[in-house]
């Protein structure tokens, strides 16, 4: 029972923290941060952002972590 209950903390903690991110989804100027690569043309559109993807990956690999770490 005690993993149960771990797992059910993790899982509310992840829930608690997406909620937030939606919460604040317009505030957070993803896709629009310095190193964000857009090219705009009179048909033609291409976004590339880089500095969001790190960004994200970096709060991921961050989350991704703690809840493993909680898990043990």
């Amino acid at each position: 029972m005690p993993e149960l209950g771990r797992v059910l903390i993790a899982v509310g903690v992840a829930m608690l923290l997406v909620g937030v991110l939606l919460t604040f989804v317009g505030r957070i100027p993803l896709g629009r941060l310095p190193g964000d690569i857009v090219v705009q043309r009179e048909n033609f559109t291409c976004a590339v952002p880089l500095a969001t993807m790190l960004l994200v990956s970096v709060l991921l690999t961050i989350v991704l972590n703690v809840i493993a770490r909680l898990g043990r």
